[in-house]
């Protein structure tokens, strides 16, 4: 058998511009912002590239071959890998949890994610939190259209990681590329969008009302500091390691016996090249690739000189 190698979904926004370029990736025209590399969702799934499954989508081949997840119990895939451009800044959101978004948003999953800094012009900064500290206090702030003493701002460099639970209110700013892991969920509360218009003329729409019903208040970060991981053969870091989603990163130089810590695992190579070794058979990598590795992939060594960020749940 040979991964799921796939396809990257493209989508236009209104803060993207070309810098996915500098990936690897041929993008349609027009301002890019999100390159969707893992995904199984309704609004962007992935298409198989290779193999068996060639031309299926992954939520197809999710429903249709179980066998190739460990047969799992989720009815839906449980995560989505983006790479994100931030060209311009992003509008300030929150998203709900699994509890919120099922019985509001027509049995969406929450949306839990995390952030890896590709790439950050100097004195990039994102918004990752409040100064709210109980809901009075940012219902009153957000009445006041008081951003600049509700929202945290905070310095990022390449190579940062961030964790962003449900709840937290955050934004990427200018210039920062990003590879996000999440649950596989697009449900978005826009809090403040710079009075941006969008393509239709008008100002985008902000969903003040459920954003109060789910923002976390209290001032503590929910940020994680990652772990080394020591291996014998290769360095990594486990980035986090959450109830929805554990994330590593690798750096890959030479060989690296890759023993999978679940049936499947999700695979996106953000540097270098190389090859990843299934079972004796060859499969070249590079920069901007996305796969999986599912269940019937037992032995699995990589080979080159690459970053690779895999996560699993």
């Amino acid at each position: 058998m040979s991964p799921l190698m796939l396809k990257p979904v493209f989508k236009e926004r209104i803060w993207g511009g070309r810098n996915l370029e500098k990936m690897g990736y041929n993008l349609p025209d027009g301002q890019i912002g999100e390159c969707w590399g893992i995904s199984a969702h309704q609004n962007g799934p992935n298409v198989i590239a290779n193999g068996l499954y060639e031309g299926k989508t992954l939520d197809q081949v999710w429903s249709e071959h179980p066998e190739l997840f460990g047969n799992p119990s989720e009815e839906k895939f449980p995560l989505l890998t983006k790479i994100l451009d931030a060209n311009d800044k992003l509008s300030v959101q929150v998203h709900p949890d699994d509890t919120y978004a099922s019985e509001h948003e027509n049995g969406e999953f929450g949306k839990t994610e995390c952030w890896y800094i590709i790439d950050a012009k100097e004195d990039a900064e994102i918004i990752y939190g409040t100064y709210a500290n109980t809901k009075q206090q940012l219902e009153e702030f957000i009445k006041n259209e008081d951003w600049n003493h509700l929202f945290k701002r905070v310095k990022v460099e390449t190579g940062d990681f961030f964790y962003v639970p449900s709840g937290t209110v955050h934004a990427i700013g200018s210039g920062i590329m990003i590879l996000e892991t999440q649950q596989n969920s697009d449900t978005t509360y826009r809090i403040y969008d710079y009075d941006r218009i969008g393509q239709d003329g008008e100002k985008r729409e902000l969903h003040l009302d459920k954003s109060i019903d789910v923002i976390t208040v209290g001032s503590q970060s929910p940020n994680v500091p990652p772990k080394k991981i020591d291996d014998e053969e290769q360095k990594g870091i486990l980035l986090v390691e959450s109830e929805f989603f554990t994330v590593a990163k690798w750096q890959i130089n030479g060989t690296f016996n890759f023993r999978k810590p679940r049936d499947y695992c999700l695979v996106s190579v953000i540097e270098g090249n190389g090859e990843i070794i299934t079972d004796g058979n060859v499969f070249e990598v590079v920069k901007g690739d996305h796969l999986i590795l599912t269940a019937d992939e037992l032995d699995n060594h990589i080979n080159g000189q690459l970053e690779v960020i895999v996560s699993y749940v």
